[in-house]
């Protein structure tokens, strides 16, 4: 058995990632895996970045007390 860390390629770029810096993102709609991607590190990082631009940080002044609910 190897302790090597194993290396798949990122979904979206395509480099090598090892499993250490590679992050998981999964879209479940009532519990259905509907997508789940591997990516890199800069890529996770362009995400969030996407994520935020499309859906907003919630820091638009207004006091918003809506919750998010993560299962």
């Amino acid at each position: 058995m190897s302790d090597a860390p194993t290396t798949e390629p990122c979904d979206a770029c395509g480099e090598p990632t090892t499993d250490a810096l590679s992050r998981t993102v999964r879209l479940s709609v009532d519990r259905a895996n509907i997508d789940t991607q591997r990516l890199c590190p800069d890529c996770f990082a362009d995400w969030i970045q996407r994520y935020q631009d499309r859906l907003g940080s919630g820091e638009d002044g207004s006091d918003d007390t809506s919750e998010i609910i993560v299962d």
